[in-house]
């Protein structure tokens, strides 16, 4: 059998023979189809835009009889609206499925391949919105859980995952600015999937109620075509694949953080080991502290400030049109966080190649200390710009988080295995998703129970994150190589070679992603630069406001 000859079992279009490199291939490519899908996906973090006007989408209801109906009537109800607390537990459970789907397939993906990965993902994510839309036509709140929830978040977690392992062996010698570049599509895909949503909303609104049902769908079928295309154009690289001129570093021994070549750990016995347990732990409390400062942003913006924003003295009665420009202003913030969210995971994640994973990791939990702890002070003294700068810093360092954590399980646990095991690590995303956002908020009320005036309430809370980031740099400091003793053997490193149907050989490895980057190339980054760009001008714009 020829290396271009595929075995008939292994030949679907789907399958991960079909994908590996050519030479005329160039690996640039790559970045692209990862960012075609984060990018969409990304639209979790812009899903807010949707929870007023999906309260408000029956008129004429009996307001008393909904205030009494049962939490299970609630879900089956087509004459009563649903509140907001209601629809926004559609974010918590894909954000819940996300790491409990990235976690159990992540074995399946580095064996299926980050094509048939990439395509299920946008099924399961455009389908789920569709399915959404069509529980909103119908007014089942069950149906919207379903669709955009559940089946959604799996779709979210195949696509979070899949171009994590291809990216790292792609760019050996950048494995952060690799994966930095698929992870800031993630936290860049609200700054596009959100103001389409609110201009598609608004195109099919029927006597003044929000277009939601027809929304969704449409979004849905225009993600899952762009999911497709990215799933469609990614390629593997074949066995023992290196850049050319690249050679791996040497390990520097026991002491190094990084894996030797040929050093990888099995998923099975990641888990098992301490590091993988510290690394979540590093993931866990630095998502909990971003998502807290991200829950509160705008109204903290607004309660704190107030006035201040706008240039007038507190205690100033405003008039209507000065209290929407402080409204304007705490929009703005949140542009600028969607905005410093996404380039924070380039920017650290490049970073990290420089520098190491573990002193980035502890860049982020000393300067966040800092930052947290400061927060109330620079809220005190009125100083709103200085609050906006560190505001802006910690969303750096969340999104830099998400995007350095892969190379950091590469280093550690080695590539042929890190879809798998970083896959397993995002469930402390969702324990944070979920956890983070109830203790932030039920904080904020008993200090407001307590009659603590609005502008103190966020201290405690976020010398309480301050906390948190502290213990985060406590498990980072940890961190050590892993034991050999975890390491695959080379009949064990053939095996699981075996079962990614790897065509091994050194003419493919010698030949392969040689090409030209060309107008290929352009094209590909154009698609996904330009909604980007576009999306950065709109958060600008948004951002306008604060100045």
């Amino acid at each position: 059998m020829s290396d271009l000859e595929i075995p008939a079992e292994e030949s679907g279009l789907l399958s991960r023979a079909r994908t590996v490199a050519g030479s005329s291939f160039n690996r640039w490519l790559v970045p692209p189809c990862a960012l075609a899908i984060h990018l969409c996906i990304g639209m979790a973090y812009g899903f807010s835009v949707f929870w007023l006007p999906l309260s408000r989408l029956l008129s004429n209801t009996d307001v008393e009889a909904c205030k009494a109906q049962s939490f299970l009537d609630a879900l089956v109800s087509t004459s009563c609206n649903w509140s907001v607390p209601l629809v926004t537990h559609t974010f918590e459970i894909f954000i819940a499925m996300l790491g409990l789907s990235a976690a159990v397939f992540g074995g399946w993906l580095e064996h299926a391949g980050p094509r048939k990965a990439g395509f299920i993902a946008a099924a399961c994510w455009g389908g789920g919105l569709v399915l959404g839309g069509i529980g909103v036509a119908l007014h089942q709140l069950w149906l919207l859980w379903l669709g955009c929830g559940f089946l959604g978040g799996i779709g979210q977690g195949l696509g979070y995952i899949t171009p994590v392992s291809t990216l790292i062996k792609w760019f050996p010698d950048r494995r952060g600015m690799a994966t930095g570049f698929a992870i800031m599509g993630y936290g860049g895909g609200a700054m596009i999937g959100a103001p389409i949503a609110v201009a598609l909303m608004k195109y099919f609104s029927v006597d003044n109620i929000p277009g939601v049902s027809m929304t969704l769908i449409a979004m849905g079928v225009l993600y899952f075509v762009v999911m497709s295309l990215g799933a469609f154009g990614f390629r593997v690289t074949p066995s023992g694949w290196l850049p050319a001129g690249w050679t791996p570093p040497a390990s520097a021994g026991s002491r190094s953080m990084i894996a030797a070549p040929g050093q990888h750990v099995h998923l099975n016995r990641a888990w098992q080991t301490p590091q993988f347990w510290l690394v979540w732990g590093v993931l866990c409390l630095n998502v909990t502290a971003g998502i807290g400062v991200i829950a509160m942003a705008s109204p903290m913006l607004q309660d704190v400030f107030g006035a201040h924003l706008i240039g007038v003295e507190p205690g100033t009665e405003l008039s209507a049109a000065q209290k929407a420009s402080i409204v304007a202003a705490a929009a703005g913030l949140v542009g600028l966080i969607s905005l410093f969210n996404s380039l924070g995971r380039i920017f650290w994640a490049s970073i990290s190649d420089k520098i190491g994973r573990k002193v980035t990791y502890a860049i982020f939990f000393v300067l966040g200390v800092l930052l947290y702890s400061s927060l109330p002070t620079l809220g005190h003294q009125g100083l709103a710009g200085l609050f906006v700068v560190a505001v802006c810093l910690i969303l750096t360092m969340y999104g830099g988080g998400f995007a350095t954590v892969p190379a950091y399980l590469a280093d550690l646990f080695g590539t042929q295995m890190v879809g798998a095991i970083h896959g397993r690590l995002l469930t402390a995303w969702s324990v944070a998703g979920v956890v983070g956002p109830y203790l932030i908020a039920a904080m904020r009320q008993s200090q407001i129970d307590a009659g603590i005036v609005r502008t103190l309430v966020y201290d405690q809370t976020l010398y309480v994150l301050a906390g948190l980031l502290a213990v985060g740099l406590v498990c980072n400091l940890l961190v050590t190589p892993v034991d050999p003793k975890f390491h695959m053997t080379a009949e064990e490193l053939a095996h699981e070679r075996s079962l990614q149907h790897e065509r091994s050989g050194g003419g493919d490895a010698a030949s392969a992603a040689r090409g030209k980057f060309g107008v290929r190339g352009v094209l590909a980054w154009l698609a996904v630069g330009v909604p980007f760009g576009i999306g950065v001008y709109i958060a600008m714009q948004k951002a306008a406001a604060l100045f």
